[in-house]
């Protein structure tokens, strides 16, 4: 005979990430003490919440850091994600203390990706936005034919311009295909094709992810103000209203293509305006004697709801 322990539970906050306005942005869930969780409850409690990320706050490894964070989509562990820790920073910056020590304007998260450095921003003692610097260096490749992002979003092959690169896999963290479109009325029409992506992840799976699509238009006339919008339909995320991780990438990948040798970049990134989720991504980019360097991006959330999430320990009898 089976019967169940008391109930325990687990406290939660939501976030909505790179907007000011409640109800717009991306959603985060964060567990600011996940301590007990088994890896399995994380990703139940991931899925159960259908976000495109959730993180779970530990004790670090090294106390001269702030935390160990894990991020969870509804479907797998990923090693890193922007969103997650812009929004994870602003909910621990709040917080009188993290395992016993005060949070500060700077802290260091522990991850699979490796260390990321966050710097609060704050205005009348609150937390109004965090900046991140991304924990790997750029990679790039291998590059996408045309045909598979055109299947993929839905677009006709000559939507997908080329004029200033063709479709690639890049990363500083978390891998994406990105491939820019060649206007606001192309990218707006774009849908996701599951079974095209599944084709796609065939032949293009990186090893940390599922194939996921970064789209992106701009104009001649402010380059560096660019819209976006992602698809990852393989991880349950059919679109994501703002994805910090590729907006990096993207940026990184950008100013790698000037042709100045050293230079510094920001760019703003605009993402879920067709979900009605409008979100701002500010990304800063430095290149060094030809080399892409320190990449961060920033953005500013606001607290949705709190509560706890209820479980249940099986005991027999």
């Amino acid at each position: 005979m089976t019967s169940f322990a008391p109930v325990h539970s687990v406290d939660y906050i939501t976030v909505d990430v790179f907007t000011e306005d409640r109800f717009a942005g991306n959603q985060l869930a964060v567990i600011p003490d996940a301590r007990g969780l088994s890896d399995a409850q994380m990703q139940a409690i991931a899925t159960e919440f259908g976000y495109s990320e959730v993180t779970f706050v530990l004790p670090p490894e090294d106390p001269a850091n702030s935390a160990r964070v894990r991020i969870f989509t509804p479907t797998m562990e990923i090693p890193f994600a922007g969103h997650p820790n812009v929004g994870t920073a602003f909910v621990l910056g709040q917080q009188a203390e993290i395992f016993g020590r005060a949070p500060g304007d700077h802290l260091r998260f522990e991850e699979l990706a490796g260390l990321v450095e966050v710097a609060l921003s704050r205005a009348d003692g609150a937390v109004k936005e965090a900046r991140i610097v991304v924990p790997r260096a750029l990679s790039i490749g291998p590059s996408i034919d045309v045909e598979t992002i055109a299947a993929c979003a839905m677009v006709a092959p000559d939507a997908v311009s080329t004029a200033n690169h063709a479709p690639v896999r890049v990363s500083v963290g978390l891998p994406f295909a990105v491939a820019e479109l060649k206007d606001v009325a192309a990218l707006s029409a774009a849908r996701p094709n599951v079974t095209a992506f599944e084709a796609a992840n065939r032949r293009y799976k990186p090893d940390e992810d599922s194939f996921s699509l970064f789209l992106y238009a701009r104009s001649a006339e402010k380059p560096w103000q660019l819209r976006a919008r992602m698809f990852a339909p393989l991880d349950n995320v059919i679109e994501d209203p703002a994805t910090g991780s590729a907006s990096a990438a993207l940026g990184a990948y950008l100013v790698s293509l000037l042709p100045e040798e050293t230079i510094d970049v920001d760019l703003t990134i605009e993402q879920g305006v067709e979900m009605g989720r409008r979100s701002i991504i500010e990304v800063s980019v430095s290149k060094q004697g030809g080399t892409v360097g320190k990449t961060s991006i920033a953005g500013a959330c606001v607290t949705a709801m709190r509560g706890s999430i209820a479980l249940s320990t099986p005991a027999r009898r």
